[in-house]
């Protein structure tokens, strides 16, 4: 990972979010120091405390940390006993709190390895997406997604989950589901399915470690245009990767023009919006970092475009962090249209920390800035072509996510018009009705 001032360990990995943070990193001691002191923090949780202030200390974006004294804050912290490693946490949430950043928090175990599952791009469990059928109250698969346990022991999108191992499911959170069906891979699962003119039927599966699909593309065929769709959920380690597999298919398809699809994406990994960047912009800048002391780091494509076709870009109100990154470069750059609603607007990259009883810590590191200079935090991109949704669209859109990327989508539709017209550079061009913005259903795995 690019960061904007050399750090002391060549383990650090730094990255991003917008509603979310999200990575998984080795600490900057390094695991040797990890292992020293693993024993010992079992007897005193004050080393926790006191390796989350140093972190922060030794790396945090604002070096007068917002006016607070910072080290009568470590006197305070090591001045008191910690019976539990508990009391140790809630110490440091307390402590950090102080500097006024939602983004630079505290994760115990179970949140620090719910985030790197998540900003690894893989999954432990059987491989389905889901979401709770608000009529019938039930879960219902919506995907089987390629090569998991699911798709290869036949379940199918429309299957309603009636009982997990024997524990009947009702009108349960998606959520709660899914806590129940991931699991260590290799161990069994019994999922009880319905499905429509077919008797109940029990489905034994194994779980399984799976790459979770954060690209999802096809070809459209919009009037005389063949229109390569690609709709990227979020920037984890596998990103990039399913990015340039969809560029290339569709690049094999002769497909005439591209719509990039950014709405609702909270953001991910910095490397990954600087890596998916390359593969649309062949020359010039695409991000730059600013640390603590004014040390700065400019990202640069590097030739290695695979598509040179229009592109239009949709974001909305939760296109966050790194889908800014990526957005402000191809508008920069005058490589893309924009469309939509103005984006999230939070423009600072974290980096996140293991901790030697499994926790974790996310620390701001930098501000960002797009190739033109423009500092975007708090305020967002400003789309080219601005078009908000009004309520009744968005709640249309959120019901029926078939409609999306369709005729019945406005922002979609207004980006094959902008491709049709070629008209890419058309500032304050204002379709508003509320200022809202669209998302589909939010699918678990």
């Amino acid at each position: 990972m690019n960061q904007s001032a050399k750090r002391s360990s060549p383990l650090q990995v730094a990255l991003i979010g917008g509603a979310i943070a999200t990575t998984a990193t080795l600490s900057v001691f390094g695991q040797a120091w990890c292992r020293s002191v693993r024993a010992a923090l079992q007897d005193s949780p004050k080393a926790i405390v006191d390796q989350v202030w140093q972190l922060v200390n030794r790396e945090y974006v604002d070096g007068k940390f917002n006016q607070q004294d910072w080290q009568a804050t470590r006197q305070s912290l090591l001045s008191k006993n910690y019976s539990s490693r508990d009391e140790a946490y809630t110490a440091i949430r307390e402590a950090l709190k102080k500097l006024g950043d939602p983004y630079t928090r505290f994760m115990d175990p179970k949140q620090y390895d719910a985030l790197t599952s998540q900003t690894s791009g893989e999954v432990s469990g059987i491989g389905i997406r889901m979401e709770l059928n608000e009529k019938t109250k039930r879960l219902t698969v919506v995907e089987a997604i390629e090569n998991s346990p699911a798709l290869k022991a036949g379940v199918k999108a429309g299957d309603e989950i009636v009982a997990i191992d024997g524990k009947p499911i009702h009108d349960v959170k998606v959520e709660d589901a899914s806590k129940l069906i991931r699991g260590k891979a290799g161990t069994p699962i019994v999922l009880r399915l319905a499905r429509q003119g077919r008797p109940e039927m029990d489905v034994k599966l194994t779980r399984a470690t799976i790459e979770v699909p954060t690209v999802k593309y096809t070809l459209k065929q919009e009037g005389s245009r063949r229109v390569g769709y690609i709709r990227l959920r979020e920037f984890s380690a596998h990103a990039a990767d399913q990015m340039r597999r969809a560029i290339r298919d569709l690049n094999g398809q002769q497909v005439d023009s591209y719509v990039l699809d950014l709405r609702g994406n909270p953001g991910g990994l910095l490397t990954a919006s600087i890596e998916i960047a390359r593969m649309w912009i062949d020359n010039g800048g695409i991000v730059k970092t600013v640390d603590r002391v004014g040390g700065t780091e400019l990202s640069k494509a590097n030739n290695t475009a695979i598509t040179k076709r229009p592109l239009a870009v949709l974001i909305d109100n939760n296109s966050a962090s790194a889908s800014e990154i990526l957005t402000g470069a191809l508008k920069d750059n005058k490589r893309a249209v924009v469309v939509g609603s103005q984006s999230f607007g939070k423009a600072l990259v974290q980096s996140v920390h293991e901790l030697p009883d499994g926790s974790g810590v996310a620390i701001t590191i930098a501000h960002y800035f797009t190739p033109a200079g423009t500092d975007i935090n708090h305020k967002g991109i400003s789309p080219d072509i601005k078009i908000d949704l009004s309520e009744a669209q968005e709640r249309q859109l959120a019901i029926n996510p078939n409609l999306v990327a369709t005729q019945n989508d406005p922002q979609y539709a207004r980006a094959i018009a902008a491709l049709s017209s070629r008209n890419f550079a058309q500032p304050n061009l204002n379709q508003r009705s509320k200022p809202l913005s669209v998302r589909a259903s939010d699918l678990k795995l």
